[in-house]
């Protein structure tokens, strides 16, 4: 870097800012973060573009900083002090879509006591943006930033419902759809229009010649929705659409985006959420001979972003959405580029070893790649809105002699019930007829075997089915980061059908773990003797126990191996202060661990296990007994 330059371009940076109230704090942050910012932008741009640029990315900045209002810069100044707050014991997550909880953000803002009352205190909801009426892939074809979806209600009700949740000390989740945006955005009405600028914002070509050569080495994301990467529309130019067609992909070969996604990014803040969720980060920068994702200018680029947010809105941090190989997950978990990860592995490892009943898997891929940043966080889920997908390493697989494509391929038959004895009940997506891949579909207590054991009338296998849902459930909220529920599995509610009768969503499997959280549903969940009032209260129970103890927070995690196949284990320790043994039972059947396991908690001589309450020693020589899919939380102080 030109360091002349950049002192030049830094202090024409600080003589822009206007003197008003907070002026000093935010010339501050600046000089703090410039520096930073600009090293990347020249890595993406090149030296003349980025400073060419600069003049107006600081008064975009200065537009956010400026319109943070006292409450949210007083989180600001509290974050930057404490800034490992995600970290926290306290911490709970659930995702909701607004229509399928509530009707629409004043009915979500009626029931946040209910979630106040689960021990809730990271909220995510999912896109409420303006979209495209009919399909709009759950909503994330955005057409307006800054516009809800006007059955949600208005903006305004967003900013109510966040002060509200802000006042229960309860984090607003808000996704950030930076890689696209529909094609009924403005952006891309005025490139239909034949507007250069605006048709700069996408990725436009004229014919296929270099289309032909990016589809060399790119992958089909909806390979049953349409073939390709790219659409044609109605002037006869193509398009840049790795999703759906109606989802146009962002040019960030220009930075001009950059810079209005920038504004974007900090209107979303000032409504006052605390995370913003990165979508398909992966996939934002496009190089020939590649496969368009992961490539180092979308790290230096989600990098910028952050030193923005340093800058105008510090408080907010990202959750990194990038279900790509573990390898590549973990790229994007540092203070630097996302605070917050989703953990597609030990999701699809949860899964994988519910289906074998056995965690040599597990065991052998988290005991290395669990570990992340000191001071990021994974977001743990047992699933989500989309489709479980199988993200372990070939090589993982490979050591313990599992042949990575057709334990796919198992699985997959497996969770979709073909397979002979599965107790799961889910669907395939997004098959792809070139290499046999797919993903799964289905609601937690669906997969775990709820509903196909209520069907046949089996008490025991409903009884199996509630210990599987609890147990996933134990794994997230104690292997360390922020534990995430998805809308209705803490009521166990099964698979909804509905969407076969809708024909904008008939074609889209996710929608059958999409339900909507009925009164009957919240009913069940309250009426003594049935799974779902089981589920609830043994959820509520480890949720209550999670934010009891400290070691569920700010601590280290390490996987054991426990000598039988069939228990997961994994130590939270506190450096000299408390532990928690945690060991998972993957079957059915009653299982035993050789009593060394028990050394790692050593020197203490007694454990408590916090779940059923039972102490235990510690120096025993009998072996640790474990029933059907039964979690001991073994507890220890120094």
């Amino acid at each position: 870097m030109n360091t002349a330059v950049t002192h030049e371009a830094i202090d024409n940076a600080l003589s822009r800012v206007k003197r008003k109230a907070g002026s000093n704090v935010f010339k501050q942050r600046l000089a703090e973060h410039l520096p930073t910012l600009l090293n990347l932008l020249r890595g993406v741009y090149g030296e003349e573009r980025a400073d060419a640029h600069l003049p107006a990315l600081v008064d975009t900045l200065a537009e956010g900083f400026f319109a943070r209002n006292d409450t949210l810069r007083a989180k600001d100044e509290q974050r930057i002090a404490h800034p490992q707050w995600h970290k926290s014991q306290e911490m709970v997550g659930m995702a909701v879509y607004v229509d399928l909880v509530a009707d629409d953000l004043q009915g979500l803002k009626a029931k946040l006591p209910y979630y106040a009352d689960l021990g809730i205190t990271y909220l995510h909801l999912m896109p409420l943006y303006k979209a495209p009426e009919g399909d709009s892939d759950g909503g994330y074809a955005v057409s307006d930033y800054r516009a809800m979806n006007p059955s949600l209600g208005t903006m305004e009700d967003l900013r109510d419902l966040a002060a509200a949740m802000d006042a229960l000390g309860m984090s607003l989740v808000m996704d950030f759809v930076f890689n696209h945006t529909s094609d009924e955005h403005a952006w891309a009405m005025a490139a239909k229009n034949g507007d250069a600028m605006f048709s700069d914002y996408y990725y436009m070509f004229n014919d296929r010649v270099q289309i032909d050569q990016y589809e060399r080495t790119l992958r089909e994301i909806f390979p049953s929705v349409r073939r390709g990467s790219f659409t044609q529309i109605e002037d006869g130019r193509w398009v840049w659409t790795t999703f759906n067609s109606f989802q146009w992909d962002l040019n960030y070969s220009n930075p001009e985006v950059f810079r209005a996604i920038v504004g974007e990014m900090l209107f979303l803040a000032n409504v006052g959420c605390d995370v913003l969720r990165l979508d398909a980060l992966a996939f934002i920068w496009k190089e020939m001979g590649t496969t368009c994702e992961n490539q180092p200018n979308a790290h230096r680029l989600i990098q910028a972003f952050n030193s923005c947010l340093r800058i105008a809105a510090p408080s907010v941090v990202f959750k990194s959405e990038a279900i790509v190989h573990p390898d590549e997950v973990i790229q994007y978990v540092s203070p630097e580029e996302c605070h917050l990860s989703y953990n597609p592995l030990l999701m699809a490892l949860i899964w994988e070893s519910l289906a074998t009943r056995e965690t040599r898997l597990m065991t052998k891929s988290l005991s290395y790649r669990f570990h992340a940043h000191s001071h990021a966080s994974w977001v743990n889920y047992a699933r989500c809105h989309d489709d479980i997908g199988w993200t372990f390493d070939d090589r993982d697989a490979a050591v313990i002699g599992i042949n990575g494509y057709d334990h796919r391929l198992f699985l997959n038959k497996f969770f979709t019930g073909e397979f002979d004895g599965s107790f799961s009940k889910g669907m395939g997506f997004q098959y792809n007829p070139d290499n046999g891949d797919c993903r799964v579909c289905g609601s937690l207590a669906s997969l775990a075997g709820l509903e196909r054991a209520l069907e046949n009338g089996d008490l025991h296998q409903i009884w199996l089915a509630e210990q599987r849902i609890l147990m996933i459930h134990s794994i997230i909220l104690s292997i360390g980061g922020v534990p995430l529920f998805y809308q209705g599995d803490e009521l166990a509610m099964l698979n909804d059908y509905s969407f076969l009768e809708d024909s904008h969503k008939a074609h889209d499997a996710r929608w059958v773990n999409r339900p909507r959280v009925t009164a009957p549903a919240l009913q069940l969940a309250q009426t003594q003797g049935t799974v779902q009032h089981r589920v609830f209260n043994g959820l509520r129970h480890m949720i209550n126990l999670r934010k009891s103890y400290d070691v569920f927070g700010d601590a280290r995690s390490q996987v054991y191996e426990t000598g039988n196949n069939h228990v997961f284990a994994y130590l939270r320790a506190i450096s000299g202060g408390d532990k928690v043994l945690c060991l998972v039972n993957f079957s059915e059947y009653d299982q035993w661990v050789e009593p060394s396991i028990l050394e790692k908690l050593s020197p203490a001589k007694f454990a408590k296990d916090l779940i059923s309450g039972v102490t235990m020693g510690t120096q025993s020589h009998a072996h640790v007994q474990l029933k059907s899919y039964q979690v001991l939380w073994l507890h220890t102080t120094p």
